[in-house]
């Protein structure tokens, strides 16, 4: 993984700051904790980025959240009914056990794919947002 280092590929994998990519942006690593599943820090203490530009700001992660939906839920449809062999309803429950099971990695990622929309990778890690 440290290969992809400085690319949106590694942030959006591993969760980490999209500016400095040395820190997680969760504070539980844990997506299943799912009274934490949100949580994130307010800034990166290694960079300084902050992390929410805006009040509301992950509303845009709806958007991201539903076309990696999607593409799980054709994976799973693929793998169940081409690969497996199961029936088109087989097909159907393969596809809700898969989203059911994959909503809170799907909704980290979601959020991972927004933020790195708005920010790049510096390898000097200054300060990208200042309090002033």
């Amino acid at each position: 993984m440290k290969l992809l280092k400085g690319t949106k590929l590694y942030s959006i994998l591993t969760g980490t700051c999209p500016v400095c990519h040395e820190e997680s942006m969760y504070i539980e690593s844990n997506p299943y904790k799912l009274g934490k599943v949100y949580k994130m820090h307010e800034r990166c203490s290694n960079c300084g980025t902050k992390y929410k530009i805006e009040p509301s700001f992950f509303y845009g992660a709806m958007y991201v959240s539903y076309a990696v939906g999607i593409a799980f839920a054709v994976a799973a449809f693929i793998i169940s009914y081409y690969f497996l062999g199961a029936s088109l309803l087989g097909g159907f429950f393969s596809i809700v056990g898969t989203l059911v099971a994959f909503m809170p990695v799907i909704m980290r990622l979601s959020r991972n794919i927004w933020i790195n929309l708005f920010f790049n990778y510096k390898e000097d890690t200054g300060k990208a947002y200042s309090d002033e």
